[in-house]
């Protein structure tokens, strides 16, 4: 259509992570610049990333993502390049738009890997991009929140079927990142989990799931989201199967490796709890396919397609959503 905006590239922007032992310390860092994260904590965080070698695989996993995406466009007749940047770790968003600039290209849509609506999974990646664009001849748009979007929720809900073939009659425990309550109460964060979730257990005929959160950073005296993964795994009998359902997680960051499949699982075999994690939505096909509808929304007057109650987010976020710390 005539009145669509035309597009030069998709920008995937992310998280970022080490990928050798040397660089764990310095990424770290600059995760929690300007944050008032005790030094200990951070140290204790490095131990997880050592644990590992030093390397998150979330950047292998975004790079199978991006020949994922590259493979859905051409067999659909997308001509559009795929940049990659991240907001803690090289390749950074700074670097990259750079060098988009020095391609030609003067407008771009941006798909931030996070489902959910908060200050850091949403406003903060929208003003790393603006501060990374700086003078540079590019504008960047960032496509909407997707936790609602059939192709999440078909996804979420096939790797959860994987992990019930397991354990047939397993309770589903969902679980994402704590944020600060005060955090929370000011963005859509937790009511899109509680749709998700419910969507996704619709999806599967389900009634017996539950919301928890994990990987608290901050201080102790700051209430954060609750319960703690740990702390309801503790209320379980002993011998009760549960599927835990990473949806806060679209790759297995090391959140997902070290304190899922690490802790919780240590933690639910001292309880005596039969525990399998669901796998992540990663390259599934059909989440693959919501990234090309999500750029055909903007770019082909494609249908905004949303389950539930909520609708279709909103492609331009007002002034005050998902506001910061105060």
């Amino acid at each position: 259509m005539s009145d669509r905006i035309h597009y030069d590239a998709l920008l995937l922007v992310s998280f970022g992570g080490p990928e050798r032992r040397e660089d764990v310390i310095p990424f770290l860092e600059n995760v929690l610049r300007g944050r008032n994260v005790p030094k200990e904590r951070m140290l204790a965080v490095a131990e997880h990333y050592y644990h590992f070698g030093g390397k998150t695989p979330i950047n292998d996993q975004n790079r199978t993502l991006i020949d994922a995406i590259a493979r859905e466009f051409a067999a659909n007749g997308i001509a559009m390049p795929i940049y990659w940047g991240n907001r803690n770790w090289h390749p950074l968003l700074a670097d990259t738009i750079k060098q988009m600039a020095a391609d030609g290209v003067t407008r771009a849509l941006a798909f931030v890997t996070s489902a959910f609506s908060s200050y850091s999974g949403c406003r903060q990646y929208r003003e790393n991009i603006e501060q990374a664009v700086g003078s540079n001849a590019v504008q960047v748009d960032k496509l909407r929140a997707f936790y609602n979007h059939p192709g999440f929720i078909e996804a979420m809900a096939d790797r959860c079927r994987a992990a019930l073939q397991t354990l047939p009659e397993a309770r589903l425990i969902f679980t994402a990142h704590s944020i600060p309550l005060a955090m929370a109460q000011t963005s859509r964060y937790e009511g899109q989990l509680q749709e998700a979730c419910r969507l996704v257990a619709a999806e599967l005929g389900r009634n017996n799931w539950t919301l928890v959160y994990q990987s608290r950073s901050g201080s102790p005296s700051q209430p954060w989201l609750e319960p703690d993964i740990g702390d309801y795994l503790k209320t379980l009998g002993p011998g009760t199967p549960v599927v835990v359902v990473p949806i806060g997680f679209l790759s297995d960051h090391m959140e997902v490796l070290y304190d899922l499949d690490t802790e919780a699982r240590q933690l639910a075999g001292e309880l005596g709890i039969r525990m399998v994690r669901a796998a992540t939505v990663g390259v599934h096909p059909g989440f693959v396919s919501m990234i090309r509808e999500l750029v055909l929304e903007r770019t082909a007057a494609a249908p905004r397609l949303a389950l539930g109650s909520h609708g279709p987010s909103h492609d331009v976020c007002p002034e005050d959503c998902c506001p910061g710390r105060r």
